[in-house]
């Protein structure tokens, strides 16, 4: 279990009683992202606007924690409809063109009104 000192944690910055991720060890966690638009507001666009908003935000994250799409080893993807499965997966292949990532994929009834939500895990060791 890593130490006190080996966490990291990188705020929402929304006000929201939740990190944005977590660094633990060489790990980094990233909490679930819907597609927030700048304002606050969540993008009313279709299921490829919304992924690819989601996957802009992580890879944001990940950068903050040192980390590239890349480093990713696992992801939790939650969809409104299961109809929009094959284009939710058109957009998420190409933030992943090489050696993918582990993936479960559920269809859930978000609390917000957002078509999808992805948290994902990282490995990258820390520079010690």
């Amino acid at each position: 279990m890593p130490s006190k000192e080996d966490t990291t944690i990188f705020s929402s910055g929304h006000g929201l009683p939740f990190s944005d991720a977590i660094r633990a060890g060489d790990f980094v966690f990233v909490s679930g992202q819907i597609a927030f638009l700048p304002d606050g507001t969540i993008s009313t666009g279709g299921i490829e606007a919304q992924t690819k908003i989601v996957l802009d935000t992580i890879k944001g994250i990940l950068t903050k924690a040192g980390c590239t799409m890349a480093d990713v080893v696992k992801c939790a993807c939650s969809l409104q409809d299961a109809r929009d499965f094959d284009a939710f997966n058109k957009i998420y292949a190409t933030y992943f063109l090489k050696n993918p990532p582990v993936r479960t994929t559920i269809v859930v009834q978000h609390v917000l009104d957002a078509r999808v939500e992805i948290d994902c895990i990282a490995y990258k060791p820390s520079k010690r």
